[in-house]
């Protein structure tokens, strides 16, 4: 049983996407990591979340290659594989087509950062990657989308431990984590977020962005280094 480890962490993960609201039929997938082994556990491609079992989940290198399990993996593998490998500290990672999270991405709009509960997260805009180049989508698909996250990030000058979450242009949202638990959790986050920000621009077209002071104020009493939220 050297893969049941994260078998189970995956298995618990994916069946939190349903439970949120997260998911619709076969939709998304969350795979967990084990950084020694070199490899992840990730959800079999169209297998309903109710016939899932931690037995089930497939077990695949950082190279996209299978390692155990007689199901096919997840059609969103490669991506996944492609940030493992090249994104040391994350875990987990999870891929949903949530509705407004995606609806951001469909528009090709990063999600401003309006409100507190953004704020509490991130300093910055959810980014928005730009759609993929024609090239890339007649190639290797998947494997090119871990790509166009990366690219994104790198233009930007963004870093995925500070910003776990992206919307992927006329796609759908990826987030990751130290755990595939806090992928789930920021996926969660993504979708509330994103859909805040749209009744916002629903109530008010031209509505302010959150000023600085407080960007500053709600994310630092999380996660700076006199942060006060929470049990110490």
């Amino acid at each position: 049983m050297k893969y049941a480890h994260i078998q189970q962490e995956a298995y618990e993960a994916n069946m939190q996407l349903p439970k949120l609201g997260l998911v619709l039929f076969t939709f998304g997938n969350v795979s967990a990591a084990d950084r020694e082994l070199g490899v992840f556990a990730i959800k079999p491609s169209g297998v309903p979340y109710e016939e899932l079992s931690p037995e089930k989940m497939v077990i695949v290198d950082f190279d996209g290659n299978t390692v155990e399990g007689s199901l096919r993996p997840s059609s969103d593998t490669k991506t996944h594989a492609v940030l493992y490998k090249h994104w040391q500290h994350i875990g987990g990672i999870v891929h949903t087509h949530s509705t407004y999270a995606t609806a951001w991405a469909q528009a090709l709009r990063d999600i401003p950062i309006f409100g507190t509960t953004h704020a509490d997260h991130n300093t910055v805009d959810i980014p928005c990657a730009a759609p993929m180049h024609d090239d890339m989508i007649k190639g290797d698909y998947e494997y090119e989308t871990g790509f166009q996250i990366m690219n994104c990030f790198k233009e930007r000058g963004l870093t995925y431990e500070e910003v776990e979450m992206v919307l992927v242009g006329s796609h759908a949202p990826f987030t990751w984590g130290k755990t595939a638990a806090k992928a789930v959790y920021n996926s969660a986050v993504l979708e509330s977020v994103a859909h805040m920000a749209y009744l916002t621009e629903s109530i008010k077209a031209d509505a302010l962005r959150l000023k600085d002071s407080l960007v500053k104020k709600h994310y630092e009493r999380k996660h700076g280094p006199d942060s006060y939220y929470g049990q110490q």
